[in-house]
């Protein structure tokens, strides 16, 4: 028997932000398979004896997968709900977790964090999560998809301390096998209980961009996905996926490496996961106030202001030295950048029809894996090149300038559909 589609009724009802809670805890245990990789880094280069650029490749091919996988479990959401793919992704996300500690050499290790924990794992609990969200509400679309998106960094806010303690008591291959039983006990009784109900089957329009009249909405709400900003959608997207891609892998740099940078800067790698730890909880609140103002700005504007903050706080890597500093440019860098990946969901559900919710928002956010998969590598292996992670720095900053270029065109296009329709109606 099919799960029955719930009405419009329940769109922002006391289920809905049930629902949502569920969600952000789910996003925060499955997100586990992205963070633990950047504390576990050290370990796996010192006992696989392999340079920085090969002990970053666990988490490059983590975060292909995640991407890739993120699509696949998109379309699974929209045929036959959130839930399968969360299932699936709780059984080989503990897998993953249990083979990766087992594994004899780096490559099984890279193997298992980018099949099992990252394409049939970690991306079942993102994508697949978002878009569903997204579907359950409408006038608080914006801050609910940035608190269900807040279980990513979430998790790796309260992930990295943790490992890091289980990693100096017993090791981290007992510390990966008992991520992974915790992950299928914790996840599958979740997602079988709160999520098997179906989103309203016609969904309420999305919001008009940038809250126009309520005329233009209605235009917009009839014309918006059959040329959104004046691109056809595939074009729309390819532009979108361009942006994650540029600004994500500006995004990793500090992401994937503090915990090394702070070992080879002599402050030790304890130090460097308080700093992720801390990055990703000012994270949490970026997402929050970056989803209380798209609610009011739109998703475009939103983009904007995080991408140019994320350039500044980049920037002031170059400049600290110190443990203070460093400390606090990990926290401004977390606050600047934590409401670019959410915006982008909220973009798919501004220009695009509702029924592709799952496939396009898993696109988009492919992209952004992608960017964040060649960023780690990419820094690792400047690092391997250059002695130093100045080069790195540097590299992430031109990347964000792509992103922040291409947001700016989408944005002049967007008020040029503005005067077109205020001329219309």
């Amino acid at each position: 028997m099919k799960t029955p589609f719930a009405t419009a009724q329940d769109i922002e009802s006391p289920y809905a932000w049930t629902r949502l809670f569920v969600s952000l805890i789910l996003m925060t245990i499955g997100g586990s398979g992205m963070y633990t990789v950047a504390v576990v880094l050290p370990q796996i280069q010192a006992e696989f004896a392999v340079p920085r650029g090969d002990a970053s490749l666990p988490y490059m091919l983590a975060m292909i997968g995640f991407g890739l996988g993120g699509v696949m479990m998109g379309r699974l959401a929209d045929r036959f709900g959130v839930v399968v793919p969360v299932v699936i992704g709780a059984v080989f996300l503990g897998t993953g977790f249990i083979v990766a500690g087992n594994a004899a050499n780096i490559w099984q290790f890279s193997l298992a964090q980018g099949v099992l924990m990252g394409f049939l794992g970690c991306a079942a609990t993102f994508a697949p999560l978002v878009a569903d969200t997204s579907q359950w509400f409408s006038r608080r679309r914006g801050i609910a998809i940035a608190i269900c998106m807040s279980g990513n960094y979430l998790a790796g806010a309260v992930w990295s301390p943790i490992v890091q303690h289980f990693i100096e008591t017993v090791g981290w291959r007992q510390t990966y096998i008992g991520i992974g039983m915790f992950c299928i006990a914790s996840m599958l009784p979740l997602a079988l209980l709160v999520l098997r109900r179906r989103p309203p089957a016609h969904s309420l329009p999305a919001k008009a961009p940038e809250e126009l009249s309520a005329a233009t909405a209605a235009h917009f709400a009839n014309t918006a996905s059959a040329r959104p900003l004046g691109f056809s959608p595939a074009a729309l997207q390819v532009l979108l996926c361009i942006a994650g891609v540029a600004c994500c892998v500006a995004m990793s740099m500090p992401q994937v490496h503090i915990v090394a940078y702070c070992g080879d800067l002599g402050f030790g790698a304890a130090r460097g996961a308080e700093m992720l730890s801390l990055m990703l909880a000012t994270g949490i609140v970026s997402r929050l106030v970056s989803g209380w103002i798209s609610d009011h700005i739109g998703g475009l504007r939103t983009l904007l202001l995080g991408s140019v903050l994320q350039g500044v706080a980049l920037l002031g890597f170059l400049f600290a030295n110190g443990v203070t500093s460093l400390y606090v440019v990990a926290a401004m860098f977390g606050l600047f950048q934590g409401g670019i990946v959410p915006s982008y969901a909220l973009i798919v559900r501004e220009y695009f029809t509702p029924k592709e919710a799952g496939a396009r928002v898993g696109t988009i956010l492919m992209a952004t894996r992608f960017g964040r998969a060649l960023g780690g590598w990419l820094s690792g292996a400047i690092f391997d090149l250059t002695g130093s992670y100045r080069a790195a720095f540097l590299n992430g900053t031109a990347w964000n300038l792509v992103n922040v270029s291409i947001v700016l065109m989408l944005l002049y296009r967007a008020r040029g559909g503005r005067r077109l329709v205020a001329a219309q109606i």
